[in-house]
């Protein structure tokens, strides 16, 4: 059997190989650094305990969640404080209760979100709290 015009085909799928593997091994199996969140803000150096709302591994993995629970209780249940398994009691806010720590958001939020690819629909209705102004400002719109 002979095949008519192989010596195109085999051109052409060598380059349609070529560049559908181009992303695997052009990176040559290396993977990218993960981010390393900066925690260096002047109220968390303040406190004597520095300690969050959850414990870190939940709150790499599903501070969304909590963000989303904390939303439906506020909004549909009129709960605005969220009380932690140790007894301390926060806003449920994400710029009263998280910004006021992690105000610096380009060094904290946007490195893991930028490293995943993930745009999160946080600020389309929240305000980003300007570096070095207070947050309790920027809520209550000073």
């Amino acid at each position: 059997m002979r095949i008519y015009d192989a010596k195109p085909i085999l051109i052409g799928l060598a380059i349609f190989l070529g560049l559908s593997t181009f992303p695997f091994w052009y990176n040559g199996g290396k993977a990218a650094t993960p981010p390393q969140p900066s925690l260096e803000t002047p109220e968390i150096q303040k406190m004597e305990k520095k300690e969050c709302v959850a414990a870190r591994d939940y709150m790499r993995t599903s501070h969304m969640v909590m963000l989303n629970d904390w939303r439906t209780e506020v909004v549909r249940n009129g709960r605005r404080y969220y009380v932690t398994a140790g007894g301390a009691t926060y806003p449920a806010s994400l710029q009263l209760a998280c910004m006021k720590c992690h105000s610096n958001k380009a060094q904290f939020c946007d490195t893991c979100h930028n490293y995943i690819g993930l745009k999160p629909y946080c600020w389309d209705c929240h305000l980003e709290p300007p570096q070095g102004q207070q947050v309790e400002q920027v809520a209550k719109g000073e």
